[in-house]
């Protein structure tokens, strides 16, 4: 007997869940609410207007709808919720004998039907059922929502260990107005990860202004820096306000700050310090507000101790410094942003791209990637654009990955686990010995069973 008690408990609804009954007869609205009231807070709707309106404002579990509602009819509702995906499960109620109208319900995705007049027992055991299945749906959303929470943090992609630390950092220190030093190897994400601070921040509302200091000589970047007067030189015929002035109660972001010139450093420091400067020409000084970012992918210590960078400025930017590490210390990462890149450069080709070819991603995977993510897009939009099968295959990708597989020098970058090594290890052996598996497992000092036992394995 305790079977079916226990069955009994699991369909028990929860005291907060929302049923809506929408009837155009008064008294089967009320027989329903009579029987369902005791355990679910009722809406209850007349027409399929007020359902609509109903299904769009409540966060409904289940919705019992007769086919023949006035205005917008059963099956058009169920359309709209399915279109919508608004989660809610739908029960439709009808009278009619025919099969036709249920079947397309049933097509649309109601959940279940009930024929008038309602039996009690079916109703409840339907109505749970429903309410379970919604339970079902809303776990199942809240779990996708984590593991994009876990997977990915603004326009910045990755899972594995290392990223989840950037993230941390980031997390804690986008609501604080803290300088902050993001270095990096080129092509690791810098700048996506000063956008991120700025979005996630209390400035998010207000200028994001980013500039390249390494992309001009000394005169120039002080102007851009700091704007100029009218008259201030040949050539001003205008004002022109500076980069500072223009992330006024926003965020400035100095790339490359390690090539600023030298002697423009100790301007910047005071501009730092006292938040006020003055224009190329001025005379009055302006004062300004804003959160300073800067990245470089020089060794920034190195640099102080070479001269080329001021000690009392890296300490000024420096207040917290996050460290973004090279692709090939986060392979983990590597799957998930060639599917990221494959998606976005298929839509944007409108080509029906749906991965990528294990031997081509092995290719991709025993690559050092000196150009980090950006070498990585680079070659997956490459791929994508020359793509002409549903998967990219080893001759969409450049011939200098290619080039590198003859090579009978295995390299594993940082990050690759010891499975994973031996897998490569094995393959690349095999293709040295143009697949002998005697000469193979001879080489690799195990038995040839044992060599059958993980080629197997490696197939599954």
């Amino acid at each position: 007997m305790a079977e079916p008690h226990l069955a009994r408990e699991i369909l028990l609804p929860k005291p907060s869940e929302k049923i809506l009954l929408a009837d155009d007869e008064p008294s089967v609205l009320f027989a329903l609410k009579t029987l369902l009231g005791e355990n679910y807070e009722i809406f209850t709707a007349e027409n399929g207007e007020q359902a609509w309106k109903l299904l769009c404002e409540e966060d409904l579990a289940v919705a019992l709808l007769d086919l023949h509602l006035p205005g917008i009819g059963g099956l058009a509702l169920l359309a709209r919720m399915r279109e919508q995906e608004l989660g809610t499960e739908a029960v439709m109620i009808t009278g009619d004998v025919r099969l036709d109208p249920v079947v397309e319900a049933m097509r649309l995705g109601a959940y279940d039907y009930l024929s008038k007049p309602v039996e009690a027992a079916r109703l409840e055991q339907i109505v749970a059922k429903a309410a379970e299945k919604h339970h079902l749906w809303l776990s199942h959303r809240a779990l996708e929502r984590q593991l994009v929470e876990l997977t990915r943090y603004e326009e910045l992609l990755g899972q594995s260990e290392p990223m989840r630390a950037v993230y941390r950092l980031l997390e804690a220190v986008a609501k604080s107005d803290a300088t902050v030093l993001i270095t990096g190897a080129s092509g690791t994400g810098k700048e996506l990860v000063a956008r991120a601070i700025h979005r996630r921040g209390n400035r998010s509302a207000e200028a994001f202004v980013a500039m390249n200091c390494a992309a001009l000589p000394a005169e120039i970047l002080e102007n851009e820096l700091f704007g100029h007067e009218k008259g201030a030189f040949t050539g001003a015929l205008t004002e022109k306000p500076g980069c500072f002035e223009l992330a006024d109660r926003g965020t400035l972001f100095f790339d490359e700050i390690g090539e600023m010139p030298f002697e423009l450093q100790a301007k910047l420091l005071r501009a730092l310090e006292e938040r006020k400067f003055r224009r190329l020409g001025g005379r009055k000084e302006i004062s300004v507000d804003v959160r300073l970012l800067s990245a470089t992918n020089r060794d920034v210590r190195a640099a102080v101790r070479e001269k080329t960078l001021r000690e009392d400025l890296f300490y000024r930017l420096a207040v917290v410094e996050i460290e973004l590490p090279p692709l090939r210390e986060r392979l983990s990462d590597l799957s998930l942003l060639v599917s990221d890149f494959i998606k976005r450069f298929a839509e944007k080709s409108a080509k029906k791209i749906l991965g990528i070819e294990r031997e081509a991603f092995e290719t991709l995977l025993r690559h050092s990637w000196p150009g980090n993510v950006r070498e990585l897009r680079n070659v997956i939009e490459r791929a994508v654009i020359l793509c002409q099968s549903r998967q990219i295959t080893s001759t969409d990708l450049p011939k200098y990955l290619l080039k590198q597989e003859s090579s009978n020098v295995l390299t594993l970058p940082i990050g690759t686990t010891v499975e994973e090594g031996e897998r490569l290890l094995i393959l690349r052996t095999l293709e040295a010995h143009n697949n002998n598996k005697t000469h193979a497992a001879e080489t690799l000092g195990i038995s040839l069973k044992t060599l059958h036992n993980k080629l197997e394995r490696y197939r599954q």
